[in-house]
C-alpha cells in the first residue's frame, strides 16, 4: 500500500474529482479527511469510503472552518501527512465583464484563498512533523485558458504559481508542494466552464484536446496518489497537466 499509515485531508471531496482522490487515498491505505461545504454529501462520500475516512463540514474561504477540519484531522488520526487543496468554483463562461463582483470574490477566495488559509492551518503542523505534502488542484485554465472564463483562469493561474512559490520556500522544510492541472472533465463544473451542456458543446471541448476525451476523477486521482507518495519524493514545484496534450 503506497499511503500506509498516512493521514490526508482532501477538501470539495464529496465529488468529482476530490471524491476519488479521497477513495484512491484511503485504497492505498490513507486515513482520509473528507471536507466540502455540503456537510450531508461529505458524510455519505466518508461513509462510502469506510472506518479510515471521517466527514469534515465547512468553508475553504473561512479562518475559522479551516483551522476547526485541521484540528479535528489532527485530533483524530494524530497527525496529519497529505493536503489535498482541491475545493474550487467557477464563474459561468461569459464576457469578462459580465461577472459581477461578489461572484468574483467569491472565485479567489474559494480558489486561491483557501491555499493561503490550509498553509496557515497545516505548515507548521508539517514543520514539526518533519516534512508534509501539500497537492494544489490547478488547472490547464491557468496555463492555456479558454475565452469566457477570465477570471477562473486567473484564479488558476495563481494556484499554479503558488504552487513553485510555496515548493521553493518550503522545501528546507522538507514540506513537498505540487500541483495538478487537469483539462476539463466530468465533474459538476462541466457545464460552467461550457456555459450550456450540449452535445455540440462537449464535442467542441473534446475535439480540443489531442487525446480526444474529457478528463476523468480517476485520472486526476491516479496523479495525485503518486504526487502524494513517498515514489515522488523528489518532486517538487511540479505542475503536471494531466491534460491529454491539451497545453502542448
Amino acid at each position: 500500500m503506497r499511503l500506509k499509515g498516512k493521514s490526508a485531508i482532501v477538501t470539495g471531496a464529496a465529488q468529482g474529482f476530490g471524491l476519488s482522490i479521497a477513495e484512491n487515498f484511503a485504497r492505498e491505505g490513507a486515513r482520509v479527511a473528507v471536507m466540502d461545504l455540503q456537510a450531508d454529501r461529505a458524510k455519505e462520500a466518508a461513509a462510502r469510503i469506510g472506518a479510515s475516512a471521517i466527514a469534515l463540514a465547512g468553508d475553504v474561504s473561512k479562518a475559522a472552518d479551516v483551522d476547526a477540519a485541521a484540528k479535528a484531522a489532527i485530533d483524530t488520526f494524530g497527525h496529519v501527512d497529505i493536503l489535498v487543496n482541491n475545493a474550487g468554483v467557477s464563474h459561468r463562461n461569459q464576457p469578462m465583464l459580465d461577472v459581477d463582483e461578489e461572484m468574483f470574490d467569491r472565485i479567489f477566495a474559494v480558489n486561491v484563498k483557501s491555499v493561503y488559509l490550509f498553509a496557515r492551518a497545516l505548515v507548521p503542523h508539517f514543520r514539526a512533523r518533519g516534512g508534509g505534502v501539500i497537492c494544489n488542484i490547478g488547472s490547464t485554465a491557468g496555463i492555456r485558458p479558454r475565452p469566457g472564463l477570465a477570471w477562473y483562469n486567473a484564479s488558476k493561474g495563481a494556484v499554479n504559481l503558488l504552487s513553485k512559490s510555496m515548493a521553493v520556500e518550503l522545501a528546507p522544510d522538507k514540506i513537498r508542494v505540487v500541483a495538478i492541472a487537469p483539462v476539463a472533465g466530468e465533474t459538476p463544473l462541466l457545464a460552467t466552464f461550457m456555459g450550456e451542456d450540449t452535445p455540440e458543446k462537449r464535442a467542441a471541448f473534446r475535439a480540443s484536446i489531442p487525446w480526444g476525451r474529457l478528463s476523468q476523477p480517476q485520472d486526476i486521482a491516479n496523479a495525485a496518489l503518486f504526487l502524494c507518495s513517498d515514489e515522488a519524493e523528489m518532486v517538487t514545484g511540479a505542475v503536471l497537466e494531466v491534460d491529454g496534450g491539451r497545453c502542448i
